[in-house]
């Protein structure tokens, strides 16, 4: 149990987070942040009741405009263009200490000059940036010319709402990379919170395959799919999302669909399978961290937050010492496929303690302390009058905690 130190415990502190309408890593992080600082108010767009922990339950939190708008909850993205002046509706003046949970707009809020403000970023918003080309693909012509008007306002809202913020904080080295790529800040890397404690290694597991998530279309089950059909390999899906019908109708009898499952399942489902995939590029990725917290290695695509949670061996490569997965370096499935049969090659090369060993580094105990320690600095400088600089020059980067490349510890093969 992490403490406060009295001069953070004394703050008047607000955690905004874009919107609570599924439990996912964002959901986790703010978890993990409102029990750091349990004095803290919290806000959001809208906040779906029935998606919230126990512990979110017990917290009162304060939501704008948009959640009296009817269907907002199910439809919240549509209403892209309010959010911004949703956002700026919300009175933050009295804090001490903003923290805004960014991956949907939240670093958008209008803080007091007497206020520290701290975005922990998730992402910087997919569809807006690198990945706009990808979400507009799959839209019909008229959602598609709609959204390039709506989009072309709010990446410049977006861009300029980034100069409000005091501190940034990446989850991953990958996205310091995308918030400097189009913010032009500098950021900490602090990974999220993931319970490793809950792991169990077993000595005897299933013949499947896993792949757990919101089945969109960025995350590229479909290549799952199809590899694990053609293979005849047993694949388990958990989730649910707008992809099903889609991934249903590549399945072959090898592939099971469970929907979303309770806690207690979903972690025997980690435990029991042969291997996790992620065969899509994400942000950070926690529930490939939590299958290694059973013992169990990782099949990914070599990109994103995988490189930096996995430490893995590509097909025709020397395996590293310990390796906790496999990489592939095409978004296919052909590609995928080769991983798979590297993979069984090698799988007496897989040592399910130190594939947990491995990933103990991510436990949650391991979030709390260094973000404690991190907004502990960045309130004393604020108070001290060291503002941070908003001009980004090659020599001159802000000294608040060594801050990272997003290079940096990246296999050079991941980057291409």
């Amino acid at each position: 149990m992490i403490h406060l130190p009295p001069q953070l415990a004394n703050l008047r502190v607000a955690i905004i987070h874009y919107w609570f309408v599924t439990y996912g890593g964002g959901e986790r992080v703010v978890e993990a942040l409102s029990e750091l600082f349990p004095q803290a108010d919290l806000f959001s767009l809208v906040v779906d009741n029935s998606t919230l922990t126990s512990s979110l339950q017990k917290r009162t939190i304060h939501t704008s405009f948009l959640q009296n708008i009817p269907w907002a909850k199910k439809h919240h993205r549509h209403f892209l263009l309010l959010q911004p002046l949703a956002l700026e509706q919300f009175d933050l003046c009295s804090y001490d200490l903003v923290i805004s949970s960014e991956s949907g707009p939240a670093k958008g809020v209008i803080t007091s000059p007497h206020t520290c403000s701290i975005c922990y970023c998730h992402s910087p918003m997919r569809y807006l940036w690198d990945m706009s080309s990808e979400y507009t693909r799959s839209m019909g012509p008229l959602v598609r010319q709609v959204f390039t008007l709506a989009s072309h306002y709010m990446r410049m809202w977006d861009y300029a709402s980034a100069g409000r913020v005091d501190y940034f904080v990446a989850n991953s080295h990958f996205v310091a990379s995308r918030i400097r790529k189009y913010y032009r800040r500098e950021s900490t890397v602090i990974y999220p919170p993931v319970n490793i404690a809950a792991g169990q290694v077993r000595v005897d597991t299933d013949d499947y395959y896993l792949s757990v998530g919101r089945l969109v279309s960025y995350k590229r089950i479909d290549l799952a799919v199809e590899a694990c059909t053609r293979m005849g390999r047993p694949l388990h899906i958990v989730g649910d999302g707008p992809e099903y019908r889609n991934l249903k109708r590549l399945a072959g009898p090898s592939v099971r669909f469970l929907g979303t499952i309770p806690e207690h399942e979903l972690q025997e489902q980690f435990a029991n399978c042969r291997a996790f995939v992620l065969p899509g590029e994400e942000d950070f990725g926690i529930a490939p961290v939590e299958a290694q917290g059973h013992g169990r290695p990782v099949i990914a695509f070599g990109s994103g937050g995988a490189v930096e949670t996995v430490r893995g061996m590509w097909d025709g490569d020397s395996s590293p010492n310990a390796p906790t997965g496999v990489f592939f370096g095409e978004k296919s499935a052909t590609s995928m496929m080769q991983a798979i049969s590297t993979f069984e090659a090698n799988e007496h090369h897989f040592f399910p303690n130190a594939v947990r060993q491995h990933a103990l580094q991510f436990d949650r105990e391991h979030f709390a302390e260094r973000m404690m320690n991190f907004v502990s600095e960045a309130v004393d400088r604020w108070r001290g009058g060291q503002r941070p600089s908003y001009e980004l020059t090659p020599n001159r980067v802000p000294s608040l905690m060594p801050q990272s490349s997003a290079t940096d510890e990246m296999p050079a093969r991941a980057l291409l």
